[in-house]
């Protein structure tokens, strides 16, 4: 299949805002593919390549050479294009990919290099989630969309099991079970306001009370052991095992051969409080540094026996005969609202984050963010000052995209209202901000370095955040996590702003 047939899908799925009319146009593109394509185009008109890296950014696409006058691209170049691309490393790598680089885009013609440029930045901008690519593979397939959606589930991805769906139909999609060895997707959980809005969501009742757990601030992890083999990922499902030897160790010495665990990885500091949130996240994606604990709130498998399906007190108990206290999330179950919010202003206290509230009946739901968990977690805002604006590149491109904040420092010397940079985000924002923000802060330009517009420190924006880290990166010396844009505030002045001082106790 030519690359173009991709391509043009693509634009057509952009094109409609109807999900059937999407699905539909996928199904048809599935169903033009030989069987050794399926797969590959499956990932590809869902926007993304089958290759995790390929060493290829948006600085490396800035300059493209001239686009081919016809299409002679198929997908299986491509694939092979971007697997070689992956592959280079050492001395000379980068010459090699600049050339390699060129040569793909130089056979392509100029809507094909639009849309592998989009789909190498991760800018494919056509609305085909996961979630409708199912229903098209469902329906070209000719199988049910339950059968597809609980076998990707299992799988790990949409993508690994399209084959499986063309080759074998319901019955092999069936036969898609967790493995023991092969990550499947994680469980994820809404979000409430309040644990008291939680628990009604849960469906909680005094004769069927809830679970209320620790939401700890570190690395989400899955854990699987097949005797002394153990792999753990992340919830993108990367392999980190090589990286966390003491969480290796910790599962090794539990009273079972095969298992799967679900939880979080932290740093702890010496009175067993959370460190900074940066140093368990380096520790995890360089392997070295603080040493990080492992804490589990679930099972997924046991010795032989599926828990998915298990309702959660089930797994619960499992995991409490299995994990020791040391290694468990601390937990909660009631139905008392009440009762939870003095377990939550415990596990703040402490230096976590917020809890997670969860059905106690319902099974694990891989890959599913649904009502049997939800999260609550205290939203962290302050008023800030816009002191510079980025340019954006991939979908953004044309719009002024992150933002540069700051706060007040009357301390530092020179006028009261001088401003000191905590961070960016362009976290948030909606195309309506984007235009509305490129608008306004032109007017406000006074001066440009590169793809950075500096602006007078007028604006007040209102900032949520997850929470503050030292960091060496800014001048005030901490920066904000998870910063993402509620609102502008034009009733507030600059002198307004929240100062430094302010964010700083966040650190407390």
């Amino acid at each position: 299949m030519l690359l173009l047939d991709v391509v043009e899908t693509s634009a057509a799925v952009a094109a409609t805002r109807s999900r059937k009319a999407k699905a539909a146009a996928i199904a048809d593109l599935l169903a033009r593919c030989g069987r050794d394509e399926v797969e590959l185009v499956a990932a590809y008109v869902g926007g993304a390549l089958r290759q995790r890296r390929t060493g290829v950014g948006w600085r490396g696409i800035g300059t493209l050479p001239a686009p081919a006058a016809a299409p002679s691209l198929t997908v299986v170049e491509v694939d092979a294009a971007f697997e070689a691309l992956a592959a280079l490393a050492g001395t000379g790598s980068q010459a090699a990919r600049r050339e390699a680089v060129a040569r793909l885009f130089g056979a392509a013609t100029a809507s094909e290099q639009a849309w592998l440029r989009a789909v190498v930045t991760g800018a494919v901008r056509q609305g085909a989630l996961d979630a409708v690519v199912q229903e098209a593979v469902a329906a070209a397939a000719g199988v049910p969309l339950a059968a597809v959606r609980r076998a990707a589930m299992l799988a790990g991805s949409t993508t690994a099991v399209v084959a499986t769906a063309f080759d074998g139909g319901e019955e092999a999609l069936a036969a898609v079970g967790l493995e023991v060895g092969r990550p499947v997707l994680p469980m994820l959980a809404s979000s409430a306001t309040s644990v008291a809005e939680a628990l009604v969501r849960v469906g909680a009742t005094p004769a069927a009370p809830a679970a209320v757990d620790t939401k700890l601030d570190g690395i989400r992890v899955q854990v699987h052991r097949d005797g002394d083999d153990v792999l753990v990922v992340t919830r993108s499902l990367d392999d980190i095992t090589a990286r966390l030897p003491e969480v290796v160790a910790a599962v090794r010495a539990l009273p079972a051969r095969r298992l799967v665990l679900d939880g979080e990885v932290l740093a702890l500091d010496d009175a067993g409080r959370p460190r900074p949130f940066q140093e368990t996240a380096s520790r995890t994606a360089m392997g070295e540094g603080v040493v990080v604990t492992p804490f589990f709130f679930d099972v997924l498998h046991l010795d032989g026996r599926d828990l998915l399906d298990a309702p959660g007190a089930e797994r619960a108990a499992e995991l409490e005969a299995l994990v020791p206290a040391r290694h468990r999330v601390q937990r909660l179950v009631t139905a008392d609202a009440a009762e939870a919010d003095v377990f939550v202003a415990g596990v703040l206290a402490a230096g976590h984050e917020g809890v997670v509230v969860k059905d106690l009946a319902a099974p694990y739901a891989a890959g599913r963010r649904g009502a049997a968990w939800v999260k609550v977690k205290p939203v962290h805002t302050l008023d800030l000052v816009v002191l510079g604006v980025e340019w954006g590149s991939g979908r953004r491109e044309g719009w002024l995209s992150n933002i540069h904040l700051g706060a007040r420092d009357p301390d530092r010397p020179g006028a009261p209202d001088e401003f000191v940079m905590l961070g960016k985000t362009f976290k948030g924002m909606t195309d309506e901000i984007l235009a509305w923000q490129t608008e306004r802060f032109l007017g406000l330009e006074t001066a440009r370095e590169g793809h950075v517009v500096r602006v007078a420190p007028v604006q007040v924006v209102e900032i949520a955040f997850d929470g503050v880290q030292r960091s060496s990166r800014y001048p005030g010396g901490v920066a904000l996590r998870f910063a993402r844009v509620l609102r502008y505030r034009d009733d507030k002045a600059a002198s307004e702003a929240d100062t430094l001082a302010t964010v700083q106790a966040f650190l407390a």
